[in-house]
């Protein structure tokens, strides 16, 4: 195992949070709220770090990544991101206790959103936090090892493997040969999705501190707002209108704006299987939800689907921004929320969940293994897009959706352990972190947090973050022997 390029990778990633630390800093000096200090310790906490680990003398035994080197690069390096990221809210003093800062830097990092926000918390958080913590997401969203690639592409050879191990969806599709190249490609259509939704909701009315807030969170797919009641707090339709389109943009393979802007144009879009299911998905819920919501807004359908369709475009983009209490909706509506929050969105986008493209190749492979019962001696080649995916890609599959689950039945009962929370909540808390989405449902619903879990619990939920961020492999090759060998 090359140990040094490893180190030298994960100062890397501090000098970026480091540097990703300085917009928060100057917001904070612009509003002057007595953060600047704190976020200012913060960056040269991290510049120390990460230099002395970067600089580190000797030579490295040769420039190239294997596989496992790149998992164990993304597992420690998110984790290291979520300890250092957390410093501007403990010496702030806005979450003072370690646990709680660390879990709310790791679900801006992994793009959750949940919180230990209490609605104190949000009344006494200086605007410089706020943006920090805002930033988490945004940096989170397309994932900071790509970041790093697109701005350092020589630190390293074969690169794939990095952008491999953080990127979400069961295969990498790189968009040009060079990974670093396509690291700049995907950030640049990031940058400017990001810039369009900013100028959208200053003509929508709010403030460019609130617009650039609630664009980091929605690029992201985080949900991080900068008010407790979240984007309710406005209570304008052409705001909801807004961050509901957004939230479905970011939820889209970033490959697919990729294929529109150099020539194949909309059609790029509906060629996509993926994308027409996650389509279908999205619209289904949301007429369906609207539909069972109704009789709860007394027979108005447009009010049902003002708040149905927000909600199911957040869940499903794993956004995880509310404009209702959704827990006051029949069971029904829960129901398909939790689906929503199962299914997430595309591979190569911001999002979490299981990914459509799995589901998709998870249904065919059922009917293809119901139709093998009858006619044993027929198998059906499984086909994306015309292309046919091969067994091994297909095993791979179907032991993620198994590990997936298992994962989040663990987790449900380890956070149950000491809570005196009912299994909705402590299940549905496991599922929402690991599906990166947010707001869960009872105790951890879209109008609560999860300050009131304990420490084990919240630790607990912070690498199931990491866990559903990193999907899975990362961090369970960080326990095995074989990940700390020297060859």
């Amino acid at each position: 195992m090359n140990r040094k390029l490893i180190v030298r990778m994960l100062g890397a990633l501090l000098l970026i949070e480091a540097a990703a630390m300085l917009p928060s800093m100057i917001v904070a000096l612009v509003y002057g709220e007595g953060d600047a200090l704190p976020i200012l310790y913060s960056i040269l906490i991290n510049l120390l770090a990460g230099s002395s680990m970067s600089f580190i003398p000797g030579k490295d035994q040769n420039s190239h990544l294997r596989l496992k080197e790149g998992f164990i690069i993304t597992a420690l390096g998110w984790i290291l991101l979520g300890i250092f990221g957390s410093v501007p809210f403990m010496l702030s003093g806005t979450l003072p206790r370690f646990e709680e800062a660390f879990f709310e830097t790791v679900s801006g990092l992994t793009t959750t959103g949940a919180s230990v926000f209490t609605q104190y918390t949000f009344d006494h958080a200086c605007r410089g936090i706020l943006f920090w913590r805002a930033t988490t997401h945004w940096i989170g969203g397309m994932g900071v090892l790509v970041l790093t690639l697109a701005l350092l592409p020589k630190l390293t050879g074969r690169t794939a493997h990095l952008v491999k191990a953080e990127s979400p969806g069961p295969s990498l599709s790189k968009l040009v040969p060079k990974t670093g190249a396509t690291a700049k490609i995907l950030y640049k259509i990031y940058i400017l999705l990001s810039l369009l939704e900013f100028v959208t909701l200053l003509l929508c009315g709010l403030s460019p501190y609130d617009s650039a807030v609630h664009t980091m969170a929605t690029a992201g797919t985080g949900g991080f707002s900068r008010y407790g009641d979240s984007i309710a707090h406005y209570n304008s339709v052409p705001v909801e209108i807004a961050i509901t389109v957004f939230m479905f943009m970011f939820g889209v393979n970033f490959a697919l704006y990729y294929k529109c802007l150099i020539g194949e144009k909309i059609k790029a879009f509906f060629h996509d299987e993926e994308f027409r299911w996650y389509l279908i998905f999205a619209a289904a819920f949301m007429i369906l939800i609207s539909f069972l919501n109704l009789d709860y807004y007394q027979g108005d359908f447009l009010k049902s689907l003002r708040y149905g369709s927000f909600q199911i475009s957040s869940i499903m983009s794993t956004t995880g921004f509310v404009t209702y209490d959704y827990n006051q909706w029949p069971a029904s509506s829960h129901i398909i929320i939790v689906i929503a929050m199962l299914i997430g969105s595309c591979a190569g986008s911001t999002a979490g969940g299981i990914k459509v493209i799995r589901i998709i190749v998870l249904s065919k492979l059922s009917r293809r293994n119901i139709r093998a019962t009858g006619q044993p001696k027929k198998m059906d080649v499984i086909r994306i897009d015309g292309k046919a995916v091969d067994e091994h890609m297909l095993s791979q599959i179907a032991q993620f959706a198994f590990m997936y689950v298992a994962l989040i039945l663990v987790g449900g009962f380890i956070m149950s352990l000491g809570s005196n929370y009912d299994i909705g909540t402590n299940l549905s808390a496991s599922l929402t972190c690991v599906s990166n989405v947010g707001p869960g449902l009872g105790a951890v619903g879209p109008v609560e947090n999860y300050a009131g879990y304990g420490i084990h619990a919240k630790l607990t939920a912070s690498f199931l973050m990491l866990f559903g961020r990193l999907e899975l492999l990362p961090l369970f090759i960080l326990f095995t022997r074989s990940a700390w060998h020297k060859y």
